[in-house]
């Protein structure tokens, strides 16, 4: 018996894939284990989204290698797919974004023949590669991939040439799935995509159809959004937010810039206008609802001025968190040839203002449910306390030790940061 380790990079996305080639290796006859340990494959489903996400990808192949020089190494995803010409003595499968379905058969040709094998494609992808996952171990959280690609192109953004365009799942699929994840006790289901909301674009359906048929599954108890763009949460999507309880109160909307001057630079598709009165519309239905985003600083041509604008609109929105990005050039995008680039220590230190900020966003927002009771789905319990997290995504931690993947009621009596602490 074979084994493999793997080691996934990145985004939601790239944890389902390796989810499920991890399935299809155990059905296979692989024996799973650790990253760390001596194994015959090694498998690392890389990242590309930055340049600090190209140096990981890199150092953790280096890393399988120097390992254990006999294995047979596989290096797949967004790095592979935006570096063609990537080669590195001791990698021996090289996949781009396609075809980590066939994981199996692949490795079954490498050990036949021992030769190096190159799976990439120039064009954008146009399929939906189907992959399905009925549980996830050791997780109360199961995620889904319902999309892949994107067709946005954002001015930084390499995503869109390495993923291909966008393309969705089968509805009945999804449906299936998700029920599947239920029936295995999964309480809580997040969908995930590179550009989620856009969902049936080349279907006959929508994302807020989906939404409509996913929520009526019996058993299930909440559904998660992992991100959506602001112009895609329209009136159809907002009325099941409104009116659902199994659709979570929280929502993760970029706006990846504070000011009009910057997003046109990006190429994004709306304004500070738009994305704010579509905030006051989300807030009028889900007053408490928690909304976190992801900003990207020192873009080419963020004045100091700029800056401060992001700032005063993060603050004014009242995000409940920001994840915060240091703006890095991507080969071939078109900020890469724009005027007006940022010097790094300039980036680092508007990173870490926007972190302070970010800080004192999450504590103002968990400061609001003091003395509120809340629903805990329970995700760990060690050294006498349990911790898991709220439909709003509050992060709570009780004392006592309660069952894991269950839904325990606390009133929130403390805030320390990172917690909410709960009670019973």
């Amino acid at each position: 018996m074979k084994s493999v380790g793997i080691h996934s990079l990145g985004c939601k996305v790239n944890m389902y894939e390796s989810e499920f080639v991890m399935n299809e290796l155990k059905k296979a006859g692989y024996e799973i284990k650790s990253f760390d340990d001596i194994c015959d494959v090694y498998i690392i489903n890389t990242c590309t989204v930055t340049n600090s996400s190209d140096s990981k990808s890199k150092k953790i192949i280096r890393q399988a290698i120097r390992k254990n020089p006999e294995a047979c190494v596989v290096a797949m995803g967004c790095f592979i797919a935006a570096n063609p010409d990537y080669q590195e003595d001791g990698v021996d499968i090289l996949l781009g974004n396609k075809d980590k379905s066939k994981i199996v058969s692949l490795l079954d040709e490498y050990f036949k023949n021992k030769e190096i094998i190159k799976r990439q494609y120039s064009e954008r992808l146009k399929t939906f590669e189907d992959m399905y996952i009925n549980e996830f171990p050791g997780r109360t959280r199961a995620f889904v991939k319902i999309q892949d690609g994107c067709d946005n192109f954002c001015s930084y953004c390499i995503i869109p040439f390495v993923r291909g365009k966008c393309r969705s799942k089968n509805e009945d699929t999804v449906v299936r799935e998700v029920t599947d994840l239920v029936h295995h006790g999964y309480k809580e289901i997040v969908l995930t995509g590179i550009h989620t909301g856009s969902y049936g674009v080349d279907l006959d359906t929508n994302f807020a159809h989906l939404l409509k048929r996913l929520i009526a599954i019996p058993e299930l108890y909440r559904l998660r959004i992992s991100s959506i763009e602001v112009t895609e949460l329209n009136e159809e999507v907002l009325k099941i937010l409104k009116n659902s309880d199994i659709l979570v109160n929280h929502l993760h909307i970029p706006i990846q810039a504070g000011s009009d001057e910057i997003l046109k630079a990006m190429n994004r598709k709306y304004d500070l206008d738009y994305f704010m009165k579509k905030i006051d519309e989300i807030r009028s239905i889900q007053s408490d609802i928690a909304i976190s985003t992801d900003i990207i600083v020192g873009f080419p041509g963020e004045t100091d001025e700029l800056f401060e604008k992001s700032i005063e609109t993060c603050k004014k929105i009242g995000f409940s968190k920001l994840h915060v990005f240091p703006y890095s050039e991507r080969r071939g995008t078109k900020s890469s040839r724009m005027d007006g680039k940022i010097d790094g220590r300039r980036i680092k230190e508007r990173a870490r203002r926007l972190l302070e900020v970010s800080k004192k966003l999450e504590e103002d927002y968990m400061k609001k449910f003091l003395n509120s009771t809340v629903e805990v789905l329970i995700e760990e319990v060690h050294d006498g306390f349990s911790y898991g997290h709220t439909g709003n995504y509050l992060y709570v931690k009780i004392l006592g030790v309660y069952s894991h993947n269950e839904f325990v009621s606390v009133t929130i009596c403390d805030i320390q940061y990172p917690y909410c602490i709960g009670k019973e």
